[in-house]
């Protein structure tokens, strides 16, 4: 996984139009925890951004070569990222010095971000109100780390 999204941001970094010192990466579900783990090999990127992104990761201690800021954007309510995964990302973060910040949505859970994804009974539901306000602090996020 994380040679193919660094191999991704490689070519972005050799794109004739393309600031280097500019690149940011986001995803969403499976690709939040992309690019957590883009940002735990060390990918010489400003920021990452995981919106209801699974947290863990099998070698935590990769954490030590993040070079970027973190930024999840997380329902608080995900059963498919339980609290044990939460806190564990906090431990992982703080015991590197990672520059990160978690901002979890109360009553959200998983796929928050999805208009298609309609009440499933297994815990993912579209939330309009908190799709708008990661969608800004993502917004707030770059305005900072790129300025």
């Amino acid at each position: 996984m994380r040679d193919r999204i660094n191999g991704g941001v490689q070519v972005l970094q050799n794109y004739q139009l393309t600031d280097p010192k500019r690149i940011a990466a986001i995803g969403y579900c499976f690709g939040g925890g992309t690019v957590l783990e883009l940002a735990r090999s060390g990918a010489n990127i400003q920021g990452v951004v995981s919106f209801h992104g699974n947290l863990d990761t099998p070698n935590p201690e990769d954490a030590k070569n993040i070079k970027s800021k973190v930024l999840v954007l997380h329902g608080a309510d995900d059963p498919f990222v339980p609290q044990e995964q939460v806190q564990g990302f906090e431990r992982e973060m703080r015991q590197a010095n990672v520059d990160w910040q978690l901002i979890s949505y109360g009553g959200a859970v998983h796929s928050l971000t999805n208009p298609e994804a309609k009440n499933d009974p297994r815990g993912a539901l579209y939330n309009p109100t908190v799709e708008h306000l990661s969608w800004k602090a993502m917004r707030q996020y770059f305005a900072k780390i790129f300025r």
